[in-house]
C-alpha cells in the first residue's frame, strides 16, 4: 500500500488527491497544509471585500471532515513541512508546537505561488499595506475595514488581481488609485486592447497611474511616493504587483531550479530527485505556442496538473503538455480576456506576427441588449498559425476567446475559423460568429486580398503623404469626431465620386471597425489605387488616441 504525502491543498494538491484516491483506494494519502484551510476559492477573494461574494462560508470549498469522509483523505491543516529528506524519504513536519517526520514513498509539491514584495522603503513599519492570496490575508483586510474604516485605498499592480481589486473597493464606496510601473493596465494584454480596460476605470471613478512605481511610504503607510515625486494618501494600500513561486522547501532539499526560480519538471512532472513530484504556481512549465520555459499561475492549469500527476503515480501514461496562458478578467461591466502570446510577446520570440482587428456584436444586433465585442488575433500570414487572441467588450467575451483558445490548443489556423460552427440564435450570437469573422478578416491578409496598417504606424504613415478616407456617413462624424485633415466619402457614394480621389496617391482608409472600409478597399484597389485599411478603424484609433480626434 503506497503512502503519498502532498504538500499543499487548494488546486494543484486537491486535485491530485481527490483523483489519486479514486483510482487507488489502498493508498495512505496525506495532504500537510500550512495554513488554516486546505480548499478555498482564492479567485473568488476580491469579490468578498465588495459584499458581492456576502458569505465567507462559500470561500471555503470543503473542509477536512468532508474530505475525510467522502475520499478517505487524512488532511491536515496548520501542519508545515520545515523539510525533505529525500534520501529517507521522510519529511519533517511542524504542527504547533510539536516537530516530527512522516516517510513516504511518493512526494507531491504542491506549495503554489506567494506575493512578490517589492523593496520598497517604508514598507516594514506600513500598518494599511496589505496582499491578497489566501482566507487570512483577506480576513486581515477585512478586519482593517472594520477598525479604520477606510476612505482612499490605492492598489499597486494593475493585472488580474489589482484589477479586480479596484473594482471591488471601488464598489465598497472607497475612492481608488491603481498604479501600474508597466506602460499600460493589464501587461498581458497589448496596448491597444488594454485601452478599453483603462476607459473603463476612469469611466467608474478609479484614478489611473501609469509607468509610475511606489517608491516610498510614509506616516505609516499613509503616504506613498511615487517615482516623479508625487505623494498620494492611502488608507489602505493592497500591493498587486505579482507572484513568484514558492520554492523554499524544493530548494533547501537540493530539487533543481529553474525560471525565476520555478521548481524544473520533466513531462510527468517529476524533479530532479526520485519519487519527487511537483504541481501548480510553482512550477516551471512550456508555453505550449514557442516550447520556451513559463511561469503561468492559474487556476485551470494546476487543477489539470494535480490531476495528471495522480494519473503518472497510478500507472497512466500522462503528460504535461504545456499551456497557453488564457484568462479572463471582469472590470466593472466590461470582460478582458486573452489566450496564447501577445503581439509584443510573439515580437519577442522572434515569430512572424500578422495581427488583425475586429469589432461586432455579441449576439444578433437586431435583437434586443446587443453589445460591441472587440477582438485581436495574432498569427503568421503564411503558414495560418494562430499565436494568440484578446477580447474586450461587455458580453461574450469569455465564449470567443474560450474558442480561439480551443483552436490554439488543437492546432487549427486561420483558414478553419471560418469553418467553426457555433449554436446560433439571436439571444445567443450571430450567423456568422466573431469567431467567425476574425477568421475572414485574417484570410483576406493572407490571401493578399487585403493590405492593413496599424494603428500605432499612423501617424507616420500621413506625414509621409499617405491620405486618410474616411468612408463613414455625416451623422457618425458629427457624433462621434474625425480624423485630422481626413476625406469624407460616404461607402454608398464612393463609386461614384471615385473621380474625386489622385490615382497617383496612396490613401488609409477607414470606417467605424472595418468592414466598409474593406469593402471600399476592394473597390479602389480593382480600379487601379494604392490603398490600405486601418486595422481596428476609428473605433480602435479613438479608444487608443482619442486626444487626436477632432470634435465639432
Amino acid at each position: 500500500m503506497p503512502k503519498i504525502i502532498i504538500v499543499g491543498g487548494v488546486a494543484g494538491g486537491m486535485s491530485a488527491a481527490t483523483r489519486l484516491r479514486r483510482l487507488m483506494e489502498d493508498a495512505e494519502i496525506i495532504v500537510l497544509e500550512k495554513g488554516p484551510f486546505v480548499s478555498f476559492a482564492n479567485c473568488g477573494l476580491p469579490y468578498y471585500v465588495s459584499g458581492e461574494i456576502n458569505q465567507r462560508e462559500a470561500l471555503l470549498v470543503q473542509t477536512p471532515e468532508n474530505l475525510k469522509a467522502r475520499f478517505g483523505l487524512d488532511v491536515r491543516p496548520y501542519h508545515e513541512v520545515k523539510a525533505i529528506q529525500p534520501e529517507n524519504k521522510t519529511v519533517t513536519i511542524q504542527h504547533r508546537d510539536r516537530i516530527f517526520t512522516e516517510n513516504y514513498d511518493y512526494l507531491i509539491l504542491s506549495p503554489g505561488a506567494k506575493p512578490f514584495i517589492p523593496s520598497i522603503e517604508g514598507l516594514t513599519e506600513a500598518t494599511n499595506v496589505f496582499s491578497l492570496r489566501n482566507v487570512p490575508d483577506l480576513d486581515q483586510i477585512m478586519q482593517h475595514f472594520e477598525e479604520k474604516n477606510p476612505k482612499h485605498a490605492t492598489v499597486i499592480g494593475a493585472g488580474f488581481i489589482g484589477l479586480e481589486m479596484a473594482e471591488n473597493l471601488r464598489k465598497s464606496g472607497l475612492d481608488v488609485t491603481i498604479i501600474e510601473k508597466a506602460p499600460h493596465v493589464l501587461p498581458t494584454l497589448d496596448e491597444e486592447m488594454a485601452a478599453y480596460v483603462k476607459n473603463e476605470l476612469i469611466k467608474n471613478g478609479v484614478k489611473v497611474i501609469t509607468s509610475q512605481s511606489a517608491i516610498a511610504f510614509k506616516q505609516a503607510g499613509k503616504e506613498i511616493i511615487l517615482e516623479d515625486g508625487t505623494t498620494i494618501l492611502s488608507d489602505l494600500t493592497i500591493l498587486s504587483v505579482g507572484v513568484q513561486p514558492e520554492n523554499t522547501l524544493a530548494k533547501d532539499a537540493g530539487i533543481a531550479l529553474g525560471l525565476r526560480g520555478g521548481i524544473l519538471v520533466d513531462e510527468h512532472y517529476q524533479t530532479s530527485l526520485s519519487d519527487i513530484y511537483a504541481v501548480g504556481d510553482a512550477i516551471v512549465v512550456k508555453q505550449q505556442i514557442t516550447g520556451e520555459d513559463a511561469l503561468i499561475s492559474l487556476a485551470s492549469p494546476a487543477n489539470r496538473q494535480g490531476r495528471q500527476v495522480a494519473d503518472v503515480i497510478a500507472g497512466f501514461p500522462r503528460k504535461n503538455k504545456g499551456s497557453i496562458g488564457t484568462a479572463i478578467v471582469r472590470v466593472f461591466d466590461l470582460s478582458a480576456a486573452s489566450t496564447g502570446l501577445s503581439e509584443r510577446s510573439a515580437k519577442q520570440a522572434g515569430l512572424a506576427v500578422s495581427v488583425v482587428h475586429t469589432s461586432g456584436k455579441d449576439h444578433a444586433s437586431y435583437y434586443p441588449g446587443a453589445t460591441e465585442l472587440t477582438l485581436k488575433l495574432i498569427f503568421n500570414e503564411k503558414t495560418g498559425e494562430i499565436y494568440g487572441a484578446q477580447g474586450v467588450g461587455m458580453k461574450g467575451v469569455d465564449k470567443r476567446i474560450d474558442s480561439l483558445a480551443t483552436a490554439i490548443k488543437g492546432g487549427l489556423t486561420i483558414f478553419d475559423l471560418p469553418e467553426l460552427e457555433f449554436t446560433y440564435a439571436p439571444p445567443f450570437g450571430s450567423a456568422k460568429d466573431p469567431v467567425n469573422m476574425i477568421g475572414y478578416a485574417a484570410m483576406n491578409l493572407a490571401e493578399v486580398l487585403s493590405h492593413t496598417i496599424q494603428w500605432s504606424d499612423l501617424e507616420k504613415e500621413v506625414e509621409n503623404g499617405k491620405i486618410i478616407l474616411d468612408v463613414r456617413n455625416s451623422g457618425e462624424l458629427k457624433s462621434n469626431g474625425h480624423f485630422k485633415n481626413a476625406l469624407h466619402i460616404p461607402l454608398d457614394d464612393l463609386r461614384c465620386r471615385i473621380a474625386e480621389l489622385d490615382i497617383k496617391k496612396a490613401y488609409i482608409i477607414t470606417c467605424h471597425s472595418g468592414l466598409r472600409s474593406y469593402i471600399g478597399e476592394r473597390i479602389l484597389k480593382q480600379a487601379g489605387f494604392h490603398v490600405q485599411n486601418l486595422d481596428g478603424a476609428f473605433a480602435l484609433y479613438n479608444t487608443v488616441k482619442p486626444e487626436e480626434i477632432i470634435h465639432v
